[in-house]
């Protein structure tokens, strides 16, 4: 069983940062990717940010700018670093790690309870 362990939210005024942490516990084989979702009340979770075991980064729409996220793989640990928070960052934030058990397999989805970040103006 991998579980996943976020921390770093808050409250934090308009303008203001703040640092997201992932780390991923259990037995697990590799770990192909770390991914940061978000979810605002009323709407869909998006993506906000995910780092492939490449290094490769993807951002979602508007938030490269702002945000950054990086990896430690020695501590199978993601951050996502938030700058000029915006109210409408406002949500709870997700952290999702894809993981494979077996080399050569499939690997499963692993997400953890979220975090909330609240962006007063």
């Amino acid at each position: 069983q991998v579980r996943l362990v976020e921390s770093g939210g808050g409250l934090v005024q308009a303008g203001g940062s703040l640092r997201l942490s992932c780390t991923a516990s259990g037995s697990m084989y590799s770990i192909n990717s770390m991914s940061w979702y978000r979810q605002a009340p009323g709407k869909q979770r998006e993506l906000a940010a995910v780092i492939l075991s490449s290094g490769s980064t993807r951002y979602g729409a508007s938030l490269k700018d702002r945000f950054t996220i990086s990896r430690d793989s020695d501590k199978n640990t993601v951050y996502l670093q938030m700058n000029s928070l915006k109210s409408e960052d406002t949500a709870v934030y997700y952290c999702n790690a894809e993981v494979t058990f077996v080399a050569g397999t499939n690997y499963f989805s692993y997400w953890g309870p979220g975090t909330q970040v609240t962006v007063s103006s």
